[in-house]
């Protein structure tokens, strides 16, 4: 897709993200295409490079990306943002799908959507991290579009923040050291010397490995599965059947479903059942013991 196409959809786009309701009802009111109308569509921008096709298209799977956009929410950034991604990735996937395929374009659009918005979200994580309260969120929005240079901010700076946003000056010293942090990364980089500082990875413990504690888990598991193995052996073979039936397969089946096929009452089974139970966890606890 031209840059062209690219850049004129995105400025179009933009005037409507301001205002994320309306930019909702506007896409809403885009007509969706049927897979013939697409299926033509997508042949003549792959074949003939037609952008009134490619425009027609994304503008038609607009309310796609907004849905998916609205399962992002809660992260402290802009909406109007999000949803812009989530248009860049539809674009992108307009670009590279392939009519012969056989399937639709939002099927395979989906994935670029998500993956334009997982990319904007990971870039501006440590942003997400800064804020973990309504109030944080709030007050590092209005501050960061509060200070008007890069360096740390006077004491008159920060005291007038704080009146304006009705907090503490704490509050606001708090938030401008958060936002001032870097984040660091785990492992050191490739060209870095032996006499650098370590990087995290060369001095923070990573217990999940521990081969004495995976020994004494795998040893843990085998012996209480064998356990019940063992326990499930003594149960008659109805009782065995009701519990693999409600528990170990696949489909469970129901009170209802055991009742008719063994002729008794869904409340006989759900008797058997509580039984069954009670002699598994008695003839468990017997035997690791």
């Amino acid at each position: 897709m031209s840059t062209a196409l690219t850049l004129g959809l995105n400025a179009q786009l933009a005037v409507l993200g301001h205002d994320t309701e309306a930019y909702a009802q506007a896409v809403k009111a885009i007509p969706i295409l049927t897979a013939e109308e697409e299926q033509a569509l997508t042949l003549r921008y792959h074949r003939d490079q037609d952008l009134d096709a490619a425009r027609t298209l994304v503008l038609s799977h607009l309310r796609f990306v907004l849905h998916i956009a609205n399962g992002y929410r809660g992260y402290g950034l802009p909406q109007a943002d999000i949803i812009q991604e989530g248009n860049v990735g539809l674009m992108k996937a307009v670009k590279r799908f392939d009519p012969s395929v056989g399937v639709r374009l939002v099927t395979f659009a989906v994935h670029w959507i998500k993956a334009e918005i997982h990319e904007y979200i990971l870039r501006n994580w440590r942003i997400v991290k800064v804020a973990t309260t309504k109030a944080q969120r709030k007050l590092f929005f209005n501050l960061r579009s509060a200070k008007k240079r890069l360096g740390w901010m006077t004491q008159q700076e920060v005291e007038q923040v704080a009146t304006d946003l009705g907090v503490s000056t704490r509050d606001v010293l708090e938030m401008e050291k958060r936002m001032s942090m870097h984040d660091t990364a785990f492992d050191p980089p490739a060209d870095a010397e032996d006499d650098d500082l370590p990087a995290p990875a060369a001095y923070l413990e990573d217990d999940r490995y521990d081969p004495a504690q995976q020994i004494e888990t795998e040893q843990w598991e085998s012996r209480h599965y064998a356990a019940l193995q063992n326990a499930f052996a003594q149960l008659d073979d109805r009782s065995k059947d009701i519990m693999q039936s409600r528990w170990l397969a696949e489909e469970k089946a129901t009170l209802h479903d055991l009742a008719a096929k063994y002729n008794v009452s869904a409340e006989r089974i759900r008797q058997i059942e509580t039984a069954a139970m009670g002699k598994l966890k008695k003839q468990m606890n017997f035997l690791i013991a």
